[in-house]
């Protein structure tokens, strides 16, 4: 049953990802975390650090990483063809139909409309994960923070981050790596 269960939520996960691994977070969180509760906020955290450093679509690596957490190898490989399976058929699909019609205003219509919402998606999950780095307890939600709970020292490194990576153009790998060696020196090994 926990096979069906897996297959089945990465399968929604993975037909409904309209514009890529951002997009899918909320999607992730919600399967996992509110709806079968596979993992906490800490680990979903610690999923998505791994998913971003680990090469692949991010909600691929998520997974096979949440696969292998719930039932071993055999939940990475369910999870796994779960998650690519809609989008196997989407594309081939969507690839016959664009290229039969893609001059149609309607199809460039409907293109520009999802534009927004997937804006939207890629924000709210990255709301979540701001809200989880920059407060020093896990359930912090925008009516509840207080500003002691405020971890500086990650405003400070997401700050850092956002300005090497926008305005020196740094690779994201150094970026990836020099925070992972400032957390050990902060955050201690």
């Amino acid at each position: 049953m926990i096979y069906l269960q897996i297959f089945w939520s990465f399968f929604q996960i993975g037909l409904f990802s309209i514009g890529g691994g951002y997009a899918a977070l909320p999607l992730i969180e919600h399967q996992v975390l509110e709806i079968h509760k596979w993992l906490t906020l800490g680990e979903f955290a610690d999923l998505l650090t791994i998913s971003q450093m680990t090469p692949g679509p991010i909600a691929l690596n998520a997974s096979t990483f949440v696969g292998t957490k719930v039932a071993g190898l055999p939940g990475a490989i369910i999870a796994t063809v779960g998650c690519v399976t809609p989008s196997c058929i989407i594309v081939i699909t969507l690839a016959y139909f664009y290229f039969k019609y893609k001059n149609l205003s309607t199809i460039q219509g409907i293109l520009k409309g999802l534009r927004p919402a997937v804006v939207s998606l890629i924000a709210s999950a990255g709301l979540s994960i701001l809200l989880l780095a920059v407060f020093k307890t896990e359930g912090v939600t925008l009516t509840t923070m207080k500003l002691s709970d405020i971890n500086f020292i990650s405003i400070a490194m997401v700050a850092a981050g956002v300005v090497v990576l926008r305005k020196f153009k740094m690779d994201p790998i150094k970026v990836m790596i020099a925070a992972g060696i400032v957390g050990i020196f902060i955050y201690g090994i």
